[in-house]
């Protein structure tokens, strides 16, 4: 089977990709933290697809006011894209 992804190594590939220069685990920054978002999201259906798109296409978000970039993650690794995606969901 596929080797799982290890926390450490999920928080080194959001770190790569830069999430956390606008989102933060606990607090918010320009962009809510994982806290808020898991809590928000976790149990709408769809919701790990949606976030999978999310992470892995260049969509536009607000920040502050501003239309900005949303930078997809520097993987095309499916099974690291599912890992972040359940690492946010269960914070």
């Amino acid at each position: 089977g596929a080797e799982a992804i290890s926390d450490s190594e999920v928080k080194s590939l959001m770190k790569k990709s830069d999430c956390f220069r606008c989102h933060a685990e606990e607090r918010t920054r320009d962009g809510p933290s994982y806290r808020k978002i898991a809590e928000k999201n976790r149990s709408k259906p769809g919701i790990e697809a949606e976030f999978y798109k999310h992470l892995t296409t260049f969509e536009t978000v607000e920040i502050k006011g501003r239309k900005e970039d949303h930078e997809p993650l520097k993987t095309r690794n499916p099974a690291e894209i599912r890992a972040v995606v359940q690492w946010i969901l269960t914070r």
